[in-house]
């Protein structure tokens, strides 16, 4: 599942060529997404400019002229594709944004887990966005914050920061990839953590998601840039995926667990 540095890839890649262009017809062929796609999008985006693409977490916002906006989720295998207009089709191609540079962004998505939303300029929140926890490069997020809102917590470490009410963008691989580098083993309770710790863990998860995004995410199954290059952080992973390899600090064998139904790997020397 393309985490946020994949996500950020995507929003690099489109910027160039969405914003200040104009949508000249949308085109929904399958609306039956996790969310059904609203049976008005097509009418309501066409003839709109593109002002702006940022992104909150891993949803990607699309903002337009007239102060709607569109919300858009790759979800499990969704991609966006930057395509000539009239680019054939394939199966799982299910929405088209046309543009007046005859470019087209086409969101095709095998699981459908994706979405593709519509958000009216009168709705101040989103259901989907105001239960979020800080970006990981707000300000707000730091060893003070995290030191906070660990006091108590019994539960792991890696599931702590992987919860999205607690810092976004912190999904497996990255909140493996952190631990390993703020010397902290993602079975530790929450409530254990120092301070020190605290900011430690905070830096590390800034520079993995930083470092992650620079080199354009990780490639896992289905992701790919929207420009269809590969991400090369997994080039840079020190325990994801490495179970039995040596570690490349120490060279002690790297240990597998599973921890909320999710695979985690960590190095029993370097991490405490």
């Amino acid at each position: 599942m393309p985490e946020l540095p994949e996500v950020e890839t995507v929003r690099r890649g489109l910027a160039p060529h969405l914003l200040g262009r104009r949508i000249t017809r949308a085109v929904v062929r399958d609306a039956r997404l996790r969310w059904p796609v609203p049976k008005s999008l097509a009418l309501d985006a066409s003839g709109r400019r593109i002002d702006s693409i940022t992104r909150r977490g891993k949803y990607l916002l699309v903002g337009l002229d007239s102060g709607d906006r569109m919300i858009w989720h790759l979800g499990m295998s969704g991609r966006l594709f930057v395509l000539d207009t009239g680019h054939p089709l394939i199966k799982h191609d299910h929405v088209d944004f046309e543009l007046d540079s005859g470019k087209l962004i086409r969101f095709h998505d095998p699981r459908r887990f994706g979405a593709v939303l519509w958000w009216p300029r009168e709705e101040t929140g989103h259901l989907l966005l105001d239960a979020m926890g800080p970006e990981p490069f707000d300000p707000a997020f730091d060893g003070a914050y995290l030191h906070a809102r660990s006091r108590g917590r019994a539960v792991a470490v890696k599931n702590f920061v992987m919860d999205g009410h607690i810092v976004v963008g912190a999904g497996n691989i990255y909140a493996a990839e952190s631990l390993f580098r703020a010397g902290i083993r993602p079975t530790r309770r929450t409530g254990t953590l120092t301070r020190a710790e605290c900011t430690r863990l905070a830096e590390k998860i800034r520079e993995v998601l930083a470092e992650a995004v620079e080199l354009g995410g990780t490639t896992l199954r289905d992701f790919a840039g929207a420009d269809g290059a590969s991400g090369y952080f997994q080039q840079e992973l020190f325990v994801y995926g490495r179970e039995g390899a040596p570690c490349r600090v120490c060279g002690t064998a790297i240990k597998h667990l599973v921890l909320g139904g999710r695979a985690s790997c960590y190095c029993p020397h370097c991490q405490r």
